[in-house]
């Protein structure tokens, strides 16, 4: 560990540098500095922490995810890591719970890693939630559990009051005047205790500017903690919101002041653990590097899905690094940095920012070109793992653990899946045979919400851990040391939670309880090469630079999107604004104006198809254990990009121009404005807009409400598989009937209709919608063809009117009526129903629902997503042209439709007199 007292020389290679303290070491910074042209700031005493914090609410990283992060930390250059994660009970809520003998030693074992790295390991500890601070009975217990620590190798400790309840209990407040009395109390008591560790941070409950009452400058609790609290103990602080957007000098100085000492960041920029849509890849930025000299130091705390933090820490590092020795506003800056940076900013939004030692958009092509090679490297996580410990169990007795499978930190939402269509019975002429989509059972892994879990262990090959032998029995010993009869941990009202279970029990409980699907491609699985007859919509490549810009972009920071993104939200913005232009009912079009729509249009198609394109080489690369912790993020973009640009290739020349029925461009309901330049302002905590840039894009679809259809979980599997959405073309008919056909005979003994007669599902099912209303059409592919369609009319009224008039007569002409008095086959009895008058529904009923719908999918399709994909492009459509509900028909006894409608987001609407007798109505309000 770097000594206080260590002087930081000017004139010092970067390659003389330690990994500790004011390190450099590991990948090049931005550019080589000119040491003769800057004047540097010697911070004497000074010594900079610069690291990741694992503070983030929901599952733990696994033990060797933490020594991975030791060994880029090392080569990067920073110097700290804080074990900190909100769910491990014996951090949080259970702190007063010892470590059994396997997390002992899987804890020691992680300490001497960060050792063997140069990373200096604090272990921080949260008791606030629970403990009374004037008990002394409570403050040697957290003695104790810190003495095990230490035992452990750990020389360096955190006590976190952050997210507790301000008030104090009646004993406390007899003993303290004040909540930070009492903070300080304990804190100044166990930091003596430790023997005043070098590093020994405090973070106090008003941890950023909004939670400050009533500022920071005037907080009696702030003035309280630097004035009592021991110099030797360093605060953390996220800035002047959790999430902070800016971190300006001022604030910094200002909040430096009344604590009498400068801050370490607890930085949250990165951290997505308060949206399960949301993922960041974009660089460190907002924080100029003038405050390094101002800081005691920066800890990112990142994304809860580990391997997508690389850019997150590289971009920290070399932040860090572009003023590691203190650089002040007196430097000259005529730099080659500074030189390069002015240029890479030249004609962007960051030439308005001052920095010219640093340039977020450098670091970030850095980081992820380094990133790229990642990629290509076969690499899975050993799926071997010891879990968490009970909630009470013994310190040296333990009780068998569940092993979750690979990577099983990772917070994600998957699905175990069914194929969407099951084979499908024969049905009579008035339904589809349209099977119903199998039962999912959805498993969802809560990222801030989710019960919280103990601290996960991996267990590591045995080359990775020295003196494996003799490790148990140092730990035994060290173990039955600590735990003395009068010093066993309190007990908690939470009793009927902490009962001890027997291995079996445990075992049988947890088994495969935490395993997510996602997590268990075999090891040696290949990359998927299409086969020499295979046609895949888009061939297997390599992951390429640029695809993974577009990925960081799509995902960038929680107050900004990418530059990509931008322009994709506006060319659909504008796109969906100017419809108009190419409206089918239009009565002057200007070929100016549509030509425009049409080359924009154009644009924005090729901008979704490199998003695809993204996802599918992503998909494909070698490296599983980024896959895994980046799919269900590609997976849920790729999803709602996929929606847009169906929708957007259905606004040429279907859309209808009247005010009345383009209610949605102008409404408020659809103007993003003002919530936009929140966002964009950071004026508000990024959790106030929920989604991401996948919300962005829902909201501005017709039916931004409609979250049922917008939550897509990943499939089991990864898969780069690929189904396209458009609207139905008249050159579609035949490829139409024929996977109308397929859907109907599907599962049948034999095809119940004569060949004599090949369109006739397609005539009784399709050919009313294809023929009569083909503006609300579309149909789904896959690399073979169309599989399936979902059709629609806005108003069923004109369109039974339309029927009735022309094309029933045309199919009694081309059919002729069998003898109903005979049994009928089921061929016979298509044939007959266009013999027969059809019952008309309430007009009370169509006021709601005036919409008809119809959607099939071929059995071969087991991606669930795309029916509700289907779905949403079918509904937008219908109400971007003034529908306000959709309604389809099922036969009573046609179990499986009704399910599958059910999953769609269709209920059954209640009897109403004037509905057919043997027929269910299903509706969905728009």
């Amino acid at each position: 560990m770097v000594q206080k007292d260590k002087i930081v020389e000017s004139s010092q290679p970067e390659s003389d540098l330690s990994p500790e303290g004011t390190d450099a070491g590991g990948v090049d910074v931005q550019g080589s500095v000119d040491q003769h042209n800057i004047v540097v700031e010697r911070t004497g005493r000074r010594k900079f922490i610069s690291g990741v914090v694992e503070g983030f609410y929901g599952r733990p990283w696994t033990m060797e995810q933490r020594k991975e992060l030791f060994r880029r930390q090392h080569k990067w250059g920073l110097n700290t890591y804080l074990y900190a994660p909100k769910d491990d009970y014996k951090h949080r809520m259970f702190w007063r719970e010892m470590y059994s003998v396997e997390e002992a030693e899987q804890l020691m074992t992680l300490i001497s890693a960060a050792k063997e790295q140069g990373i200096e390991f604090i272990y921080a500890i949260s008791p606030g939630l629970d403990i009374t601070f004037s008990n002394q009975k409570e403050v040697s217990t957290l003695k104790r559990k810190l003495d095990q620590v230490s035992h452990f190798g750990c020389k360096s400790f955190a006590l976190l009051f952050d997210d507790i309840d301000h008030n104090m209990c009646p004993a406390d407040k007899e003993v303290f005047s004040s909540f930070a009395h009492a903070q300080v109390s304990i804190t100044n008591e166990i930091f003596q205790y430790l023997g005043e560790p070098e590093t020994f941070l405090f973070c106090p409950t008003e941890y950023c500017g909004t939670f400050c009452y009533p500022s920071v400058a005037q907080s009696p609790y702030l003035r309280t903690i630097g004035e009592k609290l021991l110099p030797g103990i360093e605060i953390l602080w996220t800035g002047p919101k959790v999430v902070s957007k800016d971190i300006t000098v001022e604030s910094i100085e200002e909040v430096t002041k009344i604590l009498r000492r400068p801050p370490v960041i607890w930085d949250n920029i990165h951290a997505n653990d308060y949206d399960q849509k949301r993922l960041f890849l974009g660089p460190y930025k907002g924080r100029s590097t003038e405050l390094i000299p101002r800081l005691k130091g920066v800890l990112t705390n990142p994304n809860c899905e580990f391997e997508s933090n690389f850019v997150a820490i590289h971009t920290l590092a070399t932040w860090y690094k572009s003023n590691m020795n203190g650089v002040r506003k007196d430097v000259v800056m005529n730099s080659t940095v500074s030189i390069q940076i002015k240029l890479e900013n030249e004609g962007s939004d960051e030439e308005l920012e001052t920095d010219i030692l640093y340039s977020p958009q450098i670091a970030l092509k850095l980081a992820l070109t380094e990133w790229l090679t990642e990629f290509g490297v076969p690499h899975q996580y050993n799926s071997r793992q010891i879990a968490h410990s009970g909630v009470k169990s013994s310190s040296v007795d333990v009780p068998l653990l569940s092993a979750p499978s690979l990577g099983s930190s990772t917070t994600v939402t998957t699905v175990f899946q069914q194929p969407i269509m099951s084979p499908a019975a024969p049905l009579s002429e008035e339904t589809h045979a349209l099977p119903k989509e199998e039962d999912e059972e959805v498993v969802e892994v809560e990222k801030k919400d989710s019960d919280e879990e103990p601290m996960e262990m991996v267990l590591e090959k045995q080359d990775e851990v020295e003196d494996a032998k003799n490790v148990n029995q140092i730990l035994t010993k060290i173990v039955k040391a600590t735990m003395t009869e009068d010093l066993k941990p309190m007990d908690t009202d939470k009793e009927s939670l902490t009962e001890s279970k027997s291995p079996e029990m445990s075992l049988q409980e947890d088994s495969g309880s935490d395993v997510a699907p996602m997590q268990t491609d075999e090891l040696n699985k290949e990359v998927y090469v299409p086969g020499p007859n295979e046609k895949p919509l888009y061939i297997a490549e390599a992951l390429t630079l640029e695809d993974l810009t577009l990925l960081a972009e799509l995902f960038y920071l929680p107050y900004e999107h990418g530059p990509k993104a931008v322009q994709m939200l506006k060319e659909f913005n504008w796109l969906r604004a100017n419809s108009s232009i190419v409206s089918v009912n239009s009565k002057c079009k200007d070929p100016e104006k549509v030509a425009e729509w049409h080359s924009r249009a154009e644009n924005f198609e090729e901008m979704c198809c490199s998003v695809m394109q993204m996802f599918t080489r992503l998909s494909n690369s070698a490296n599983r254990t980024i896959l895994y912790d980046l799919y269900p993020y590609i997976w849920d973009i790729k999803s709602i990009i996929s929606m847009v640009k169906s929708f957007v290739l259905w606004l040429d020349g279907r859309i209808l121009s009247t005010s009345f029925c383009c209610y949605w461009i102008d409404s408020g309901r659809w103007c993003r404005s003002q919530s936009s330049a929140q966002f964009l302002s950071g004026d508000q905590e990024p959790w106030a807009f929920r989604g991401g840039l996948a919300g962005e894009f829902q909201r501005l679809l017709p039916i931004d409400g409609a979250n049922d259809l917008f939550y897509q979980p990943p499939p089991s599997m990864p898969t780069s598989k690929i189904y396209s959405i458009r609207p139905y073309f008249p050159k579609d008919e035949s490829a139409v009937y024929k996977i109308c056909k397929e859907i109907y005979t599907e599962g049948c003994d034999g095809i119940p209709v004569s060949e004599q007669e090949p369109d006739l599902i397609g005539d009784r099912l399709v050919g009313g919608f294809l023929t009569l209303s083909p503006d609300y059409g579309f149909v789904l592919e896959d690399e073979e063809g169309i599989c399936g369609y979902a059709l629609g009319t806005v108003d069923v009224k004109p369109f039974v009117k339309k029927c009735k008039m022309s094309w029933i007569p045309f199919m009694q002409e081309k059919y002729s009526k069998p003898d109903s008095e005979k049994d009928l086959s089921e061929a016979e009895k298509m044939m007959l129903s266009f013999h027969e008058e059809e019952e008309g529904l309430p007009e009370s009923f169509l006021s709601n629902f005036p919409s008809l719908i119809k959607v099939d999918i071929h059995a071969k399709v087991t991606d669930p997503s795309v029916a509700k994909s289907m779905m949403g492009c079918l509904l937008s459509s219908l109400k971007a042209n003034g529908s306000l509900g959709a309604f389809c028909e099922v036969r009573q006894m046609d179990k499986r439709m009704l399910d599958f409608y059910s999953k769609l987001g269709c209920f059954e609407v209640a009897k109403m007199e004037g509905f057919p007798k043997d027929v269910i109505i299903m509706g969905r309000t728009l």
